[in-house]
C-alpha cells in the first residue's frame, strides 16, 4: 500500500514522566498487509473525530485498531506484541472467533474485548489487546515481559466485525490516545507528540485489496479472502476488477483501468458518495462472443481525494 498522502507522527517529549515509549503491537508491515482502520475518538460529542480530525473512528472509540486484509490472513496467523516492557494483569482466552451479529450479542454482552491481555507497565499506565484469535494467548497474570514479546495473535473474538488488534493505552484509568497523548479528549487537528517509539504513518484511508474475477464477488468473499482469481478461462463470463478500500469520504474517486494482450480493455471511474469505514467497488467487462485473448491482463486501481493520489493497487490475471 503505498499512499502519497500521508502525515507522520513525531517523536518528542513524552505526555507524562512514566510514560512509556510505545513499539508496533502487531508483526506486520503496517500498509503492506495491515492497516490502521480506526484511532481514539477524540469528540466526546455526538459524533467522531480521529487525532487529525478526520473521519478514521466511531464514536466513543477508546483505542487504535491495527487490521488486517483478510478472514484468511488471520488464519495464516499474525502475532500481537507487548508495546512496552510490564506485567501482565490479567488475560482472556477461549472465547470463538466471530463476526458480531444480533444473535451472538449476549454471548458477547460484557466481553467486548474478547480475547484479550492487560499490561501493567507502572505508575499508572497500562495497555490493553483485545479480539485475539481463540486460544492463541501465551501469557498469564503475573508474568514480566519485555517489548516485543507474544502475547497472542490477531483474531476475531469480542464485539468486532473484521480482524484486528484494538490497543488501548490508558494512565490512572484514563483514555490515552498514543498518538495524540493531550490532557483534553477533545482537541484534535494540532500537532501533539506521540509515544511510539518509531513514527507510525496516518493513513487518511486506502486500499486494502484488490484483485480480478469473472463477475461481482460477494462482499463476504471479498473480506474473508476467498474473492481473487490468479486464472481464468478465455471464455469466462465476464472480466472483473474489485477493489476494497478502507476509510471513504465524500467525492472520492477509484480509477479502475484493465489492459490485456491487445491494449485497453476498458477504464471507468467511480465516484464515492459517503464516509465508510470499508467499502468494496467492482467494474468490468463481459466477454465478447469469441472469448478473451490468452495472456497477462492488468488492473491498476488509483484512489483520489482532492485531485491527489491517496493509494494506488496493481493486480494481474492470466487467461488461459
Amino acid at each position: 500500500m503505498r499512499l502519497t498522502l500521508s502525515t507522520f507522527v513525531a517523536l518528542a517529549a513524552l505526555p507524562a514522566a512514566g510514560a512509556p515509549l510505545l513499539e508496533t503491537p502487531v508483526d506486520c508491515n503496517i500498509g503492506d498487509n495491515c492497516y490502521i482502520q480506526n484511532y481514539v475518538d477524540h469528540n466526546s460529542a455526538s459524533g467522531y473525530l480521529d487525532f487529525t480530525c478526520g473521519p478514521l473512528s466511531y464514536d466513543g472509540h477508546k483505542g487504535t485498531d491495527f487490521a488486517l486484509p483478510t478472514y484468511a490472513a488471520m488464519e495464516q496467523g499474525v502475532n500481537v506484541l507487548a508495546s512496552a516492557a510490564g506485567v501482565v494483569k490479567g488475560t482472556r482466552d477461549g472465547m470463538k472467533d466471530q463476526i458480531l451479529t444480533k444473535e451472538n450479542a449476549a454471548q458477547i454482552e460484557g466481553r467486548d474485548c474478547g480475547n484479550g491481555v492487560v499490561i501493567d507497565h507502572g505508575q499508572g499506565w497500562e495497555t490493553q489487546y483485545c479480539h485475539l484469535k481463540q486460544g492463541s494467548v501465551q501469557v498469564a497474570k503475573g508474568d514480566k515481559v519485555e517489548a516485543g514479546h507474544i502475547l497472542g495473535q490477531i483474531g476475531l473474538s469480542g464485539r468486532t466485525q473484521f480482524p484486528h488488534l484494538h490497543i488501548s493505552v490508558r494512565q490512572g484509568g484514563r483514555v490515552v490516545d498514543p498518538f495524540f497523548p493531550s490532557q483534553d479528549a477533545d482537541r484534535c487537528g494540532e500537532p501533539r507528540d506521540a509515544m511510539w517509539a518509531d513514527p507510525l504513518q496516518y493513513e487518511a484511508g486506502g486500499l486494502i485489496r484488490t484483485g480480478f474475477e469473472t463477475g461481482i464477488p460477494d462482499y463476504s468473499d471479498v473480506k474473508s479472502g476467498a474473492a481473487g482469481d490468479a486464472e481464468i478461462a478465455t471464455d469466462a463470463p465476464a472480466l472483473v476488477v474489485f477493489a476494497f478500500g478502507f476509510g471513504s469520504r465524500s467525492d472520492d474517486i477509484v480509477d479502475i483501468t484493465i489492459t490485456g494482450p491487445t491494449g485497453n480493455v476498458m477504464s471507468q471511474s467511480v465516484t464515492l458518495e459517503k464516509v465508510q469505514a470499508q467499502y468494496f467497488r467492482a467494474v468490468g467487462k463481459r466477454t465478447p462472443a469469441q472469448g478473451w485473448p490468452k495472456g497477462t491482463y492488468t488492473g491498476i486501481v488509483t484512489l483520489s481525494r482532492d485531485g491527489e493520489v491517496l493509494d494506488q493497487s496493481t493486480t494481474s490475471v492470466m487467461v488461459k
